[in-house]
Order: C-alpha cells, then sequence, then structure tokens
C-alpha cells in the first residue's frame, strides 16, 4: 500500500529479459539503502517486488501483464522513474491509498504553465472516465493528484486535468512531461468498488424481471 507521496527521481539503468517480462534494474539511492528481497516498491506508480538490492539500485521483475497495461512498457535506460516505498504502519496518510496497479495508460495532450503552477490534460481511456471526478485522487505515475477538471460524461474523449504545485513539478517526473507521453493511471479504489457493486446489481436486477 502506498500514499502516492513520491520520494524520489530514480532511473531505470538495466533491462533484461525475463521469461515472458523484464527484469528492471533502477538507481534510487534513498529507496535501495535498506530495501529489502522481497518488500514492494512503486515505480511510476506500478508496485514491484524487490529481488536483489545494491547500496544504490535495486531489481524488480516485470511481468507481461503489468508491461501490457503500464507505460513501463516504453521505459527504456535512462528512464527517470517516480518512486515510493511502501507506507509503513502508523505513518500518516499523506496522499491517497494507492495500490501501485495501474488501471490503465492515459496520454498528455496539452501542457498549461502557469506562474505558480502548471496544469496537465490527459486523455483517458473510455472505460476508466465513469471512475474519474472533480475534486477526486488519482494517482498519476504514482504521484497523489488532486483532479481539478474533467470532461463531461456525454463528450467524444475522455480527459482529466491535474495542477502542479511547484513542489511536485520538482520531486516528481511529472515536472518535464511534455504532450504525447504515456502515463500510468490508477482511479481510486472506493470508485472502483462502487462500479463492481453497481456491475452486479444491474445484472441481478436484470434477471429477476
Amino acid at each position: 500500500m502506498f500514499t502516492g507521496i513520491i520520494e524520489e527521481i530514480g532511473e531505470i539503468t538495466a533491462i533484461a529479459p525475463s521469461g515472458d517480462g523484464w527484469r528492471l534494474t533502477v538507481r534510487a539511492p534513498k529507496a535501495a539503502q535498506d530495501a529489502v528481497h522481497g518488500e514492494s516498491i512503486a515505480v511510476s506508480g506500478v508496485c514491484l517486488t524487490v529481488v536483489g538490492s545494491t547500496s544504490g539500485t535495486f531489481d524488480a521483475d516485470v511481468m507481461k501483464q503489468t508491461l501490457d497495461v503500464s507505460a513501463l512498457a516504453a521505459a527504456s535506460v535512462g528512464t527517470p522513474v517516480n518512486i515510493e516505498k511502501a507506507m509503513p504502519v502508523g505513518a500518516r496518510l499523506g496522499g491517497h491509498i494507492v495500490q501501485g496497479h495501474v488501471d490503465g495508460t492515459g496520454e498528455i495532450v496539452e501542457v498549461r504553465p502557469g506562474d505558480q503552477w502548471s496544469v496537465l490534460r490527459v486523455a483517458i481511456p473510455a472505460d476508466l472516465a465513469p471512475l474519474v471526478v472533480d475534486k477526486g485522487s488519482i494517482s498519476i505515475d504514482g504521484t497523489s493528484l488532486t483532479v481539478s477538471g474533467v470532461s463531461a460524461a456525454g463528450d467524444a474523449e475522455h480527459w482529466l486535468e491535474v495542477s502542479l504545485i511547484p513542489e511536485t513539478l520538482a520531486a516528481t517526473t511529472l515536472g518535464s512531461r511534455t504532450v504525447g507521453d504515456r502515463v500510468n493511471l490508477e482511479t481510486d479504489i472506493l470508485a472502483r468498488h462502487v462500479e463492481r457493486l453497481l456491475a452486479f446489481r444491474a445484472v441481478s436486477e436484470g434477471g429477476s424481471r
């Protein structure tokens, strides 16, 4: 379990085939200094399990299913990534509940810089649009953010906007994102549960008529 508060920007230093997936080596001095085999670290919002580490790097396997649904599939040696270690019991929940289970990817379609912040507009898949609400929480590349704008339900194209303060721009990879970049999206866990419950209710009510 994570909170979406990024602890450092790491860098992918090696990618090796591992079965039908990859084994990544990530340089992340803060996370790696006390990383132990089997612990979870979120890499740009993707929960990965540590399989080896040094004083400055850690290794993690990425299975094919994860590559299929996340932006990690486009990563290469040198790609910067957001790093967050799992939340310890008793810690403050500074962001929101983030599982590290990516729902899909979005594409940055607009960047509007301001004097004190920057606004990103992200095109999102139609199946994720109902799970995103104005002023709700969203995880983009593992960063806990508040949605500042959404497309209307009837719009042909679905999008969300987030406003990034200077700290977020400096402390995460989002500050260097440009139009056309793909980002990992994880919607709010409560919204996903509600959608699932409503789907079962619809089936139940349809069958009882």
